[in-house]
């Protein structure tokens, strides 16, 4: 007879070591998953705080904005306003999973099963993150990042690098390529510009330019371009991602100054796909940890305190407020992810006619897996919701379709459950989560690059929505600094 794996809540290194085998067992030879091989650490309190307050990174350069994010979490945790993440995961090879020691051994359990294998599945498989971002040297580039950032602000001045990452942080979200893929050099080609831009930093410091009086500036070391970086003679316009262009044409940025936008830039790029898989990333975890925790229970690997324990936590995880709770701030995306990940392997299995006529090509097939699998590779949240979000899901959900016109009197309920309803909730629903949609269209149109320097930015509105007249005012600024002269913005109602 099979012994559960453990029987007390305290977690030692060893019973880490069982359950981490036992869950590798089932995610790879019965799920069939593919990863990244996995680094497992135990961290602190203090240290998943210090990790929440540096975007997640195990590695990031220092800015104040980090250390106020620390402080304000770490006093509403120790005010008992807020929990912490059971665990975090970072998007890396191999994928570093960070699991709080304050865990019992079955949240141990769960979140190995949730992120080590879930979370890494997802990253290493998504067409998103496959092609926007490099999991193989993001450590390496966060480790140069944080020592270069940290040698400016001894050479040009702490305040000077904070003032110009202030600027750079404000852009962020308008420092991605959406739309072609961005430069990316290999892994040999970056390892030997870095290797460059350390030595010449070695040649060229001297401890003279100490003595300077203030106001005089030793010469910026040499810029380490690659190849597809070189300066142009004019600038292709329209460009979407305003950090990319004032690095490359900003007439007042010195070589360090379009480093550190290149760093901020390469992180918001990192992110991206985040941003765009968010409700499937966490539908796909929560469900594998679903799956594989039943079947260590059926095989009689956990007890039946464990699998309590395991169904309370859970239910949490997936828990939808209502639309008056109190608690209520939209969709959860482990609820929705879960909730359609749950259907597709029903459809798969036990199929409705509803179901054969939505989705005639895997209802009733049998095998959930290779059509998980094939969504989790090929999708991400828009598409997800517009392919696979079922009438079933929407029923239980009780979603419905509000049109909100800026000159109409009340809202209008304009879809409901009904066949041209469903369709209609799914395309509502999947536009929500379009990330290209949400954040403002704002485009580099013209730069006067001879005459008086001045730049042209549109934005075009999306619905007739214009920007945030305050976030505006207070954002653009930072562009006039990066670019060092007048900057024009004007909005397009298309």
């Amino acid at each position: 007879m099979t012994q559960p794996l453990f029987t007390e809540s305290e977690w030692t290194f060893e019973t880490l070591d069982r359950v981490f085998k036992a869950v590798e067992d089932i995610a790879l030879n019965e799920l069939k998953l593919s990863i990244y091989p996995n680094q497992i650490e135990i961290i602190s309190t203090e240290q998943m705080l210090d990790a929440y307050s540096a975007m997640g990174m195990p590695l990031m350069y220092h800015h104040w904005s980090f250390g106020k994010l620390f402080a304000r979490e770490e006093g509403l945790y120790r005010a008992g306003h807020t929990g912490l993440a059971y665990e975090m995961v970072i998007n890396s090879n191999p994928c570093i999973s960070y699991l709080l020691e304050e865990n019992s051994m079955t949240m141990q359990t769960i979140v190995i099963a949730h992120a080590a294998f879930g979370h890494n599945h997802f990253f290493k498989n998504n067409y998103l993150f496959q092609q926007w971002t490099n999991a193989e040297s993001i450590l390496e580039y966060l480790a140069f990042a944080k020592r270069y950032i940290a040698a400016c602000e001894e050479r040009y001045g702490h305040n000077d690098v904070e003032a110009l990452l202030d600027s750079a942080h404000a852009l962020m979200d308008q420092g991605v390529f959406r739309y072609r893929r961005p430069p990316r050099p290999s892994r040999a080609r970056m390892m030997e510009k870095q290797r460059k831009r350390e030595a010449h930093a070695e040649e060229d410091y001297s401890e003279l330019w100490r003595t300077l009086p203030a106001g005089v500036e030793p010469p910026p070391p040499e810029r380490i371009w690659d190849d597809e970086d070189d300066f142009e003679a004019e600038p292709k316009l329209p460009e979407e991602n305003l950090l990319y262009f004032l690095e490359k044409n900003s007439p007042s940025l010195k070589s360090w100054q379009r480093e550190l936008l290149r760093i901020v830039r390469h992180l918001a790029q990192y992110f991206y796909p985040q941003r765009q898989t968010k409700m499937m990333n966490e539908g796909t975890a929560t469900f594998i940890h679903h799956v594989i925790l039943n079947t260590m229970y059926d095989r009689g690997l956990l007890t039946e305190g464990s699998i309590f324990e395991f169904l309370a936590s859970h239910t949490g995880v997936i828990f939808q407020p209502e639309f008056d709770d109190p608690r209520f701030s939209g969709i959860n995306p482990y609820a929705l992810g879960f909730a359609m990940m749950s259907d597709i392997k029903r459809i798969c299995e036990q199929p409705t006619e509803e179901d054969r006529l939505w989705f005639p090509a895997f209802a009733g097939s049998g095998d959930w897996r290779p059509v998980l699998k094939d969504a989790w590779a090929n999708y991400r949240d828009e598409s997800f919701i517009e392919q696979f979000l079922s009438p079933k899901v929407m029923r239980d959900l009780r979603l419905f379709s509000l049109f909100d016109a800026s000159d109409a009197p009340a809202l209008t309920v304009s879809a409901i459950h009904n066949d041209g309803g469903y369709r209609r909730v799914r395309s509502t629903l999947a536009r929500q989560y379009d990330v290209g949609a949400a954040d403002p269209n704002i485009q580099v149109t013209g730069a006067n690059l001879r005459g008086d320097r001045k730049l042209f930015l549109t934005h075009r509105m999306h619905r007739g929505v214009p920007l945030n007249v305050q976030q505006r005012d207070m954002v653009l600024p930072h562009i006039e600094r990066l670019w060092g002269h007048d900057v024009v913005l004007s909005e397009v109602n298309e």
